[in-house]
């Protein structure tokens, strides 16, 4: 296996160091827009398996050139989300198998937002899986913590755990502070706040995909290991989208404590239009005011030595559970930053994200994990996953409610 990883940020240099430690692959080339970053991340492995190469990630044609020229049989998308078609069409072109960790963006419906979906998260990409799936490729989308890790979880509450599914409900929550920063997100603003601030999406059977205002149906999470009740709300996520399409569920939801503090700041942004992604002129200079917005803050990636605190990812799944009785279970993932730094270097939100579609690769490379089209992680055996993930040191949870 020969891997191209286009991005060196937080996830992206996450990713080279925990791809460091294992031996399933022969090459992986670290490409970034700012080859100084990737080099960078290269360096710190110390490993010759490792290249840095620069890369315009808006363009396919350079990605698939990259990935041409480099031999690499697999793509690996470590940027934001507004990049994901370019790098899948450009893994297509060159012939290789494609990983990401957020899918194609969406766009709200135009007459009904908050009720009803327009095009939603993933679609471009399920609109080619036609093509993948001719071509006997695969391209295995939301493969990160949330999506892919909560997604397995939902797929091994399927296989081993309920007999009859009434809620798969996402919850991620975390304790994290950050020494010296009035606001400093642990992980990139330009993503957050488009799943925020976007119509969150809800599944129900019979219903199917609707959309809700933002920050609906608050409630409070008691979240394990001692982070503890944090307030929870529905966002646009890919899980919503993706579950159902694999698991029988009656409903489907995602909800992300944010806390009252963040919420207030997200809303802020919107309200004086600095959340809009369009550019607008200033003086002589055309800037997207998000873009501002993330300039103006820490780089996520470099904050890991000034937090304290853990982070959490999971599922909890009501039913019934093989022989008929009720069954509340949360299934979780926690990290916590001092154990992620010490080990690692990489704080705890960019690692447990990063470590997944290390794993997933793994499974790929050792023909544990199949196939081809478009899937989500929910179309794989979650089990292999669940055991690997431990084996690189990081366990799971499993909680009755």
């Amino acid at each position: 296996m020969r891997v191209l990883v286009v991005g060196a940020g937080g996830v992206g240099s996450a990713a080279v160091a925990i791809a460091a430690r294992r031996g399933f692959f022969e090459r992986m080339v670290v490409a970034d827009y700012d080859v100084e970053r990737a080099r960078r991340a290269v360096e710190a492995t110390g490993d010759p398996r490792f290249a840095a190469e620069q890369v315009d990630a808006s363009s396919p044609e350079a990605v698939a050139s990259l990935a041409w020229e480099s031999g690499c049989t697999h793509v690996l998308n470590a940027v934001d989300p507004r990049f994901v078609m370019p790098i899948f069409d450009g893994a297509y072109s060159a012939g290789a198998d494609y990983l990401d960790m957020a899918m194609s963006l969406s766009k709200p419906h135009p007459q009904a937002p908050y009720s009803q979906t327009g095009v939603k998260l993933g679609d471009e990409q399920f609109a080619k899986a036609p093509e993948w799936e001719r071509a006997g490729r695969l391209a295995l989308v939301g493969m990160g913590v949330e999506p892919g890790l909560s997604d397995v979880f939902a797929r091994y509450a399927a296989d081993h755990l309920f007999g009859r599914i009434d809620e798969l409900g996402v919850r991620d929550g975390a304790d994290l502070t950050v020494e010296g920063y009035e606001f400093a997100p642990s992980f990139s603003i330009w993503t957050t706040i488009e799943e925020c601030l976007n119509p969150p999406v809800v599944f129900e059977e019979g219903r199917g995909w609707f959309t809700t205002p933002p920050f609906s149906e608050p409630e409070v999470f008691d979240f394990p290991e001692g982070i503890g009740p944090v307030e929870c709300v529905n966002v646009e996520h890919e899980e919503v989208l993706l579950m159902p399409r694999w698991v029988e569920a009656r409903r489907v939801t995602f909800k992300y404590g944010l806390g009252t503090e963040f919420i207030d700041v997200l809303k802020t942004l919107h309200k004086v239009g600095l959340d809009r992604t369009d550019k607008v002129r200033v003086g002589d200079a055309q800037v997207s005011p998000r873009d501002v917005v993330a300039a103006c803050l820490p780089d996520p990636a470099t904050l890991g030595d000034r937090m304290q605190g853990k982070t959490c990812a999971g599922v909890w799944v009501t039913g019934v559970d093989k022989h008929g009785n009720d069954r509340s279970t949360y299934l979780y993932h926690v990290v916590d930053n001092e154990w992620s730094m010490r080990e690692y270097g990489h704080q705890c939100v960019v690692w447990q994200t990063a470590v997944n579609p290390v794993v997933a690769l793994e499974l790929m490379a050792t023909g544990v994990w199949t196939g081809s089209g478009v899937l989500g992680p929910e179309a794989f055996d979650a089990e292999p996953f669940l055991k690997t993930l431990t084996a690189y040191g990081s366990p799971w949870g499993m909680r009755e409610q």
